[in-house]
């Protein structure tokens, strides 16, 4: 490839969100390429642990043009049947994808966008930020007060408990990652100490359906952004509580507690090779309690308006998440117990390469709904970027309808 080459578009990122984007420009004959700085699926190939499922049943991974087709609607992938699942979508819509290919900076020219990579440079009137959210480990700046007789990892390095030192270990972040990390780990013979903080509880399956086909039979995955109150504060809420396991099994604190992990609160300071907590731990487990049985009371009316009660089972409800009188407030990490801490946290996007003047003061893009602050720039594959499935597989097909479409009438008008 030469340099300085001139096209419409940039994608970067081929994921399931550049991937979408890329198959709904080629519809609207835009000239664009999809740079990946890896393998199709990349982050998917390399930053994934061993055991890990798609959150959501076969039949909700919908891309444009392409939607499941085996025979397993209600399973869960693998990341190797994620990782083919793309590359096959890839191949299907002939994207013009550059694998190999990492963007060392996007600037801006006065035609619109200058593209610099380790294999040339682009010049183009629109970029789409497709490079995901989960890009660096968000690790709380207490940790580097964990004394250095401590192992940490975060869950983006985190492969298997073959990898951790044997002994006790303390997980942090009580979301999707945590709840399935500490059930792996504590099955593997290594004691856990999981760190709660907010988090939102939900059944697998309620009334004999997973609980993402409510989200997707209601209509609350298509809540739109700017339909919602607070939408920077829907955009920060914790991932459900879920795991893709074939016994399509709840794994929530219950069931965590149940096999012998330990319950904490937020861990709030580390301090002479302590670590203390919050006494915040019975308050974060009664509100996700609360929050879960309303959500189940909206699938109940749902299903009574719409005459479904009679296709699915009747109501019920989870236990109370049972939390112990007076949980623990402190651990000594010195005393040498505790082995590891795994760091199940977040992410955070890197944006590093991106120069142009769209980032806030947390380093977040602004933007409405996708659309950026910076006319031409694009942005997919974010917490509810559009709608509240906007991260999920099933939501990259509707944002980047959305969003080609303003993006051609952008090009029309230049």
């Amino acid at each position: 490839m030469g340099n300085n080459r001139t096209i419409d578009t940039v994608v970067i990122g081929a994921g399931h969100a550049g991937l979408a984007m890329s198959r709904c420009l080629a519809e609207r004959s835009v000239d664009h390429v999809v740079l990946e700085r890896g393998e199709v699926a990349n982050s998917w190939r390399t930053e994934r642990w061993d055991s890990l499922r798609l959150l959501t049943p076969n039949w909700q991974s919908r891309l444009p043009g392409y939607d499941y087709d085996g025979g397993e609607p209600d399973g869960y992938r693998t990341m190797p049947e994620v990782i083919d699942f793309l590359d096959r979508y890839a191949r299907v819509i002939s994207a013009p994808v550059q694998t190999g290919t990492t963007v060392k900076s996007v600037s801006t020219t006065d035609q619109g966008f200058a593209v610099a990579t380790d294999k040339g440079a682009w010049n183009c009137r629109t970029v789409v930020l497709a490079s995901g959210a989960c890009n660096v480990p968000r690790v709380p700046s207490l940790a580097a007060m964990v004394p250095p007789s401590v192992a940490t990892v975060t869950a983006k390095d985190y492969r298997n408990s073959g990898q951790l030192d044997e002994g006790a270990v303390m997980v942090v972040g009580a979301s999707a990652t945590g709840t399935q990390l500490a059930d792996e780990i504590h099955r593997s013979g290594r004691p856990v100490t999981l760190v709660v903080g907010e988090h939102v509880r939900a059944p697998r399956v309620y009334r004999g359906k997973d609980i993402e086909w409510w989200m997707d039979v209601t209509g609350l995955n298509d809540q739109r952004y700017d339909r919602v109150d607070d939408i920077e504060r829907a955009r920060r809420l914790p991932s459900f509580q879920l795991a893709g396991s074939p016994e399509r099994r709840t794994l929530d604190l219950n069931a965590l507690t149940e096999i012998g992990v330990k319950l904490v609160g937020r861990i709030a300071a580390i301090s002479d090779g302590k670590a203390q907590f919050s006494g915040s731990l019975h308050n974060s487990c009664a509100m996700a309690d609360l929050k879960m049985n309303r959500l189940l009371n909206t699938f109940d009316q749902w299903s009574s308006e719409n005459g479904f009660d009679g296709q699915v089972e009747a109501p019920h409800r989870l236990d109370p998440t049972q939390v112990e009188a007076k949980p623990p407030l402190h651990i000594d990490l010195s005393s040498g117990r505790i082995k590891t801490i795994l760091w199940a946290t977040g992410y955070r996007p890197d944006y590093s390469w991106l120069h142009v003047a769209v980032l806030d003061r947390k380093g977040n893009i602004r933007h409405d709904g996708g659309i950026v602050a910076h006319a031409g720039l694009y942005l997919m594959g974010m917490q509810f970027l559009r709608r509240r499935k906007s991260a999920l597989i099933d939501g990259a097909g509707d944002d980047a309808r959305d969003l080609s479409d303003h993006l051609v009438a952008f090009l029309r008008r230049k």
